[in-house]
């Protein structure tokens, strides 16, 4: 019976020999991720002991926990929680990654991407290990069925196949891909499917690029999102995948609910205007409007790429007197990297405030924005409220719009700053071979 990636990681969970789309299944997730968050991790293990009497967790080795957000606790209730998550996962056997960066990023980097494994959250930006081929699902407070059991109960999604033609233009990165696939398609044109991405364009671009897009599924409506494994993910899996699984990848006759293709060669640097995430609009639309400050991390882009494309709009400029740019990389790891490279220096002697990894600059806990303040920000929502108050507005767009826009404190198209450094960079090589 011809496949899907989604039904045959399902299948296989559910100790199937097949599944189809709409079936009920019991499913045993490979990994149970989560991070520690009021309402959901504390809450999870006060009912699993109290409502159900489960006082260790099945199979513990399954799960991680995660503390990266309130990170550092600026209260004593905040504290409080990362103090019970430690002691619940010393309790359990279950590891605590604390101050490592923003989750979804680190279980990529632990090894908790493995190509064909299924993995369950309550946030469903654990979609972008999507991008590693696992099948990777936030199904909120749902996973507390996998406190108290083996398994948990879930309907096989159906699969829409989606395919990238065309080639980037120079200042396009995978956060416009995304953002424009949202234009074509709709916000609620996936709703409920798992997205296969696949075609040239997803072939060549990097496991930092896919994971940005994999980690939005959200936004299409879509549960998760999967490309198949390729070289590039096998050889970054490889020495750090949890447990040993065989990829997987769809049968050349798998049964979509839907196939689309976009060609992407056309795309331009784009900008999501508020109040929604569904909003993409053209750069040029909003060319020149003030903003005041700048927001260069999340879950969704603050990766090395992100970093070098800052730095090559930000190396020997000084941002705009008065503005306000943050750059928060998205793992210690990448911050380390980035160091070597030089990148971190780059961007504070350009005059970028730099800060460890969390979540926390995201939704709006720290650099908080007042009213009729502006951002520009690769954070993963521009709704009303997320960066502060309600009467701010946020314009997510890519990293080097971030960069162009702090140096002239309006939205500025970073396309002639790359295009300097490329030049640059062109130049010096050149000299070095002579």
């Amino acid at each position: 019976m011809p496949q899907t990636m989604t039904e045959k990681i399902l299948a296989r969970v559910a100790g199937r020999a097949s599944v189809r789309a709409g079936e009920e299944v019991l499913a045993r997730p490979d990994f149970v991720i989560a991070y520690d968050f009021p309402g959901y991790t504390d809450v999870f293990f006060r009912e699993a002991r109290e409502e159900f009497g489960v006082d260790k967790v099945p199979s513990p080795e399954r799960f991680v926990l995660f503390i990266d957000h309130m990170v550092p606790a600026t209260a004593p209730k905040e504290e409080e929680l990362h103090k019970v998550t430690r002691a619940w996962g010393k309790e359990q056997g279950v590891p605590v990654h604390e101050r490592e960066g923003i989750g979804h990023q680190v279980s990529a980097e632990l090894g908790y991407a493995t190509p064909g494994a299924f993995a369950v959250h309550f946030d469903g930006h654990v979609s972008q290990l999507g991008a590693f081929g696992t099948l990777a699902m936030g199904a909120r407070k749902s996973v507390l069925e996998t406190f108290v059991s083996e398994t948990m109960a879930l309907t096989v999604p159906g699969t829409v196949k989606i395919e990238l033609t065309g080639t980037l233009q120079p200042g396009v990165m995978a956060r416009d891909v995304f953002h424009h696939m949202v234009r074509v398609l709709g916000p609620s044109s996936c709703r409920f499917k798992v997205v296969e991405l696949c075609g040239p364009v997803i072939d060549a671009m990097s496991i930092e690029g896919r994971q940005t897009i994999c980690g939005q599924a959200m936004f299409l409506g879509a549960t998760t999102m999967l490309i198949a494994p390729d070289a590039k993910t096998l050889a970054y899996a490889q020495g750090r995948s949890k447990i040993a699984l065989e990829p997987v990848y769809p049968d050349a006759d798998a049964v979509y609910d839907r196939e689309v293709t976009i060609d992407v060669s056309a795309l331009a640097p784009i900008v999501v205007a508020p109040p929604s995430p569904a909003n993409t609009r053209d750069l040029s639309e909003y060319a020149g409007l003030e903003v005041h400050t700048g927001y260069l991390g999340s879950c969704a882009s603050g990766r090395l790429e992100d970093l070098r494309a800052a730095a090559d709009v930000l190396r020997g400029r000084r941002i705009k007197q008065g503005f306000q740019l943050h750059v928060v990389p998205t793992s210690q790891a990448i911050m380390s990297q980035a160091a070597k490279e030089g990148l971190i220096s780059t961007l504070v002697d350009a005059g970028a405030f730099i800060s460890s990894s969390s979540c926390d600059y995201c939704y709006g806990r720290i650099a908080t924005m007042t009213d009729g303040q502006r951002a520009v920000s690769t954070g993963t929502l521009n709704t009303p409220g997320r960066m502060g108050s309600a009467d701010s507005e946020i314009f997510i767009c890519n990293a080097a719009v971030v960069a162009a826009s702090a140096l002239e404190g309006c939205i500025a198209d970073p396309r002639p700053y790359l295009a300097e450094a490329a030049r640059a960079r062109a130049e010096a090589l050149e000299g070095s071979a002579a």
